[in-house]
């Protein structure tokens, strides 16, 4: 059985589509097995929060300054390690932000 890896990511509302379009096109959101799923994910909205530092160059805000943006986090399943690292750097490609969040998890299979 393929490993699977679970991809999590936050990004602007206004960026949605496009992040989602390149991880789909690296692999991401297709379940392994009969049913041929693809382009599934979670998305759920919340704010997001951040203070770039002095040398930052931030899409939205301004360096020292608080700033909260209206996010959402975006779950999907990679089926293989090939796929979770093409996955991430489409996301960091197509992602807005200087140094976009996310996480990468193995999931075991019970």
């Amino acid at each position: 059985m393929t490993t699977r890896y679970a991809l999590i990511f936050y990004t602007p509302t206004s960026a949605l589509t496009t992040c989602k379009s390149a991880i789909f096109a690296a692999g991401a959101g297709r379940y392994p097995g009969p049913g041929n799923y693809t382009e599934a994910c979670f998305v759920s909205t919340g704010t997001g929060q951040f203070r770039p530092g002095a040398s930052a160059n931030p899409a939205i805000g301004s360096s020292g300054e608080l700033e909260q943006v209206d996010e959402v986090r975006v779950e999907t399943i990679c089926a293989g390690e090939d796929v979770a690292r093409a996955a991430v750097a489409a996301l960091k490609e197509a992602h807005p932000y200087e140094e976009p969040a996310y996480s990468v998890f193995r999931m075991e299979d019970f």
